[in-house]
């Protein structure tokens, strides 16, 4: 198991080098470069300009340079200054990370709280009115695009009955309800996207283990329904559902992005769309290593997690 762990270690390790030479590589291929970008802003045409404008700001290093620079720098724990602000990237991350949380966050408990009930039912009652009801509403919540629905849900209150959602951020430690007044529903919208994912794969893993020899004996045994569904069944399928959630928590997080545009909260999300906007290079280094890191992390919980959830199972040859 310690070996195991090592070995993942490393190759996270690996995979986060990796992410930001790739990242680091494609925003700078990316048409106009920051200098052009910052030169528009800032109302620059002259070369001379340019150059200076170049200089001060490191790119006329090779790329090499740039990045080993950016590198020694995150292993110092100090992500280097935004090109576009010129404030310091942590202070941007410590700001709009928890934010970015916290959405996810809700939004995970909404879909775990819809998605794994319904796909039980869905599975225990299959080809009834409710398996087919459940089943449409998930493909429904898959199909429709993320930034239409969220469009919706502020446009159409507003023009029918004259309300909107907020569209303003109040910080959780400055105003708790009133916070969560502002966040429920983007992080509603967001949780429900995902609830079309979890609860097939509910449905499907239930209707697997249902056919199993193990919980026909338990049925024979004449156990009550629930000790069946919740102890035998429902356990013994929790393992690829683990994985779909693991694989999956990440992508709330970056998927939060339309959410965060369409209700302006102010989440990591929105600053990497930003940042690529401006060809921020340091910004957009800085997100994606977060992100990479999250998604590495989930996915090694997700694997750990294996062992708990089945003592069957060993890792690492054990």
């Amino acid at each position: 198991m310690t070996a195991y762990v090592v070995n993942r270690l490393i190759l996270l390790i690996v995979s986060l080098l990796g992410v930001t030479v790739l990242v680091a590589l494609i925003v700078r291929l990316l048409p106009a470069s920051a200098i052009e970008v910052l030169a528009a802003q800032q109302g620059f045409s002259e070369a001379a300009d340019l150059d200076r404008l170049e200089h001060e700001l490191g790119l006329d290093r090779p790329f090499l340079v740039q990045y080993g620079t950016w590198l020694a720098g995150v292993l110092r724990g100090d992500f280097g200054d935004s090109l576009r602000t010129r404030r310091p990237i942590s202070d941007e991350l410590k700001a709009r990370l928890p934010v970015s949380l916290q959405l996810a966050g809700m939004a995970f408990v909404v879909a775990v709280a819809v998605a794994i009930p319904v796909g039980v039912l869905s599975a225990v009652r299959q080809n009834t009115l409710l398996d087919y009801t459940a089943r449409s509403l998930a493909i429904t919540g898959v199909a429709l695009p993320g930034f239409w629905v969220a469009t919706l849900v502020v446009v159409w209150p507003s023009v029918w009955w004259g309300w909107s959602p907020p569209l303003t951020y109040t910080s959780f430690m400055d105003d708790p309800l009133t916070n969560v007044s502002q966040m429920w529903i983007p992080a509603v919208l967001l949780g429900l996207y995902f609830v079309g994912f979890l609860m097939r794969m509910t449905r499907a893993m239930m209707l697997e283990v249902l056919r199993s020899d193990y919980v026909r004996t338990a049925w024979a045994k004449g156990l009550a329904p629930r000790v069946v569904i919740l102890r035998h069944a429902l356990r013994n399928a929790l393992i690829p559902i683990v994985t779909v959630i693991g694989l999956q928590l990440p992508v709330l997080v970056g998927g939060a992005v339309v959410y965060e545009m369409v209700f302006t909260v102010p989440g990591i999300g929105r600053l990497l769309l930003e940042a690529v906007q401006n060809r921020d290079y340091p910004v957009t280094q800085a997100v994606n290593f977060v992100l990479a890191g999250i998604v590495l992390t989930a996915n090694l919980a997700v694997d750990l997690s294996y062992t708990a959830l089945d003592p069957r199972v060993r890792l690492g040859g054990e």
